[in-house]
């Protein structure tokens, strides 16, 4: 499975429920490639553990909520599967494992860990470090 986020990052209107509903249906598509336990996904979305059905809402292409931290989670979570592709070309299996594995440059942590204690923080440092990587 591939997940294509050219279409939606050119044209991203946050006021639009059309683009929350495609950036709820790529984040959770995300997640599936990521195998993310439920409890994380919610976590990185910033939701809490009951708020499981939000996740079935989002798969089902509901929108996410027009809020600045919500849009801002799924911008850097959609940002960093673009790094990882860019940085990865041809290999979709490491790409998808990146997240859950340890990693020696952020302190032999796995970068799911970091964006999950550290929240959007955490998910802003992964994103820069990507970032980085491929300003080499």
């Amino acid at each position: 499975m591939q997940l294509q986020t050219q279409s939606i990052e050119s044209n991203i209107d946050i006021n639009s429920s059309e683009s929350r509903k495609s950036m709820a249906k790529l984040v959770t598509k995300l997640f599936e490639l990521w195998k993310l336990p439920a409890a994380d996904q919610l976590n990185l979305l910033g939701l809490s553990e009951t708020s499981r059905a939000m996740l079935t809402k989002y798969r089902k292409g509901n929108a996410i909520p027009n809020s600045r931290d919500m849009i801002d989670r799924v911008g850097l979570l959609l940002s960093i599967h673009k790094s990882l592709r860019l940085l990865y070309p041809y290999n979709n299996d490491f790409r998808q494992q990146w997240v859950s594995k340890r990693n020696q440059m952020m302190n032999n942590s796995r970068p799911v860990e970091i964006m999950k204690e550290k929240g959007i923080i955490g998910i802003a440092t992964v994103t820069r470090h990507l970032d980085f990587l491929r300003g080499q």
